[in-house]
């Protein structure tokens, strides 16, 4: 069996402020941030993953956060180097670093760039004054416009910058004003999406006056229109890009590929030599991740039959053109029949194309993913 491709995911996990709308593990910092214990974990663990590779090449590495940006460059390049002599990093990998405007310090861009970061994802989440208040984002507009075309002018291979619409008392006549204003920057990917009220985050305790149902989709359609225009194309549900820019290490999740994973709270995914598929997550807590006295995830699992089949169509059907079939069953290591079923249903309900060669939603498909992907768990039992 001829493995996935394989990705890394690197979690820094401070950032300068919670944002009110964000879930993920995400710590605001106090003090000094500590840079060489943290580090010296990050390659703790990249020396296990090492191990759990088996010498597969990796393709591409994503640094997320948190904030990133937060770390100095010559630490990013300490990193690098150190995971470059504990892995077999393809010369040609895609490096992602995620980066927020308030936090992006004139010339970081180019010296992250020398460091050997490829790309960098900028959250710029809109150029509203008042709605990046709102959003709990310690950047503002002007600050936002001029990251931008630093990073623009920092010879990267890529960048991205992250839209958020259908914002607290937006309409579609202000989040289309806003989407004009990102696409003027004129960034070869830009990823956009929808605010939602994540359980654990203060929005969810507090909630914020959203646009109803009806608005969000008129905001949604408004935003996708200008993204059309101006010659984006959608390659995910919340992702478009110049041809050619499309994020390599986020096309792998999507396409179950697996994915090494290093620092706190990181998940990974990686399929073992006996076709065993195993999700991992290590420890959550920073403090706590340094100072493990053992390494290793601290909870892990492996995927049954039925979480094959229902794991990869939540990602494949992100993708308007899906997953050709023979790839769909090499990565989950199951048969076609185990998909048809579940295909059936979809395809008679119009929210899968009847493709025999393609696992593929219809356009109606991605605008009820989640009808599409109830059509794939399992029977009762």
């Amino acid at each position: 069996m001829t493995p996935p491709p394989l990705g890394l995911y690197v979690h820094l996990p401070w950032c300068v402020r919670k944002c009110p709308y964000c879930d993920f593990n995400s710590h605001p910092l106090h003090g000094t941030l500590p840079v060489d214990d943290y580090l010296a974990a990050l390659l703790r663990d990249a020396d296990e993953e090492a191990v759990a590779a088996g010498g597969r090449r990796v393709e591409t590495v994503f640094i997320g956060g948190g904030t990133p940006s937060l770390f100095p460059p010559e630490a990013i390049d300490r990193l690098l180097a150190g995971l470059g002599e504990r892995l077999a990093l393809s010369p040609t990998a895609e490096i992602t670093l995620e980066a927020n405007p308030g936090t992006a310090e004139t010339g970081r861009f180019a010296a992250y760039r020398e460091a050997g970061v490829t790309r960098v994802s900028l959250g710029v989440q809109s150029l509203d004054a008042a709605q990046l208040h709102t959003l709990g984002r310690i950047h503002g507009p002007d600050e936002a416009r001029a990251a931008a075309r630093e990073l623009a002018a920092a010879g990267l291979a890529s960048h991205n910058l992250d839209l958020m619409y259908a914002l607290p008392g937006q309409t579609p006549e202000t989040a289309e004003a806003d989407a004009r204003a990102l696409i003027a920057l004129d960034a070869p990917h830009l990823s956009c999406y929808q605010l939602t009220l994540e359980p654990g985050t203060a929005f969810a305790a507090r909630p914020p006056a959203l646009p109803d149902e009806d608005a969000a989709f008129d905001i949604q359609e408004r935003v996708h229109a200008r993204l059309r225009e101006a010659g984006y194309r959608r390659y995910e549900v919340s992702a478009w890009s110049r041809p050619g820019h499309e994020c390599r290490h986020n096309l792998n999740y999507w396409r179950f590929g697996d994915y090494l994973a290093i620092g706190a709270g990181a998940h990974g995914k990686l399929t073992l030599a006996d076709g065993t598929i195993r999700r991992y997550q290590r420890h959550h807590m920073p403090r706590q991740y340094m100072s493990a006295p053992t390494r290793g995830p601290a909870t892990w699992r492996d995927l049954n039959d039925d979480e094959r089949v229902l794991e990869l169509m939540m990602n494949a059907m992100r993708l308007p053109d899906g997953i050709p079939a023979g790839s769909a069953c090499e990565r989950a290591g199951m048969p076609l029949s185990a998909f048809e079923s579940g295909r059936g249903r979809a395809v008679a309900l119009g929210l899968m194309a009847e493709d025999p060669d393609t696992l593929r939603p219809t356009e109606r498909g991605q605008l009820f993913l989640n009808d599409l992907l109830a059509c794939f768990l399992p029977e009762p039992s």
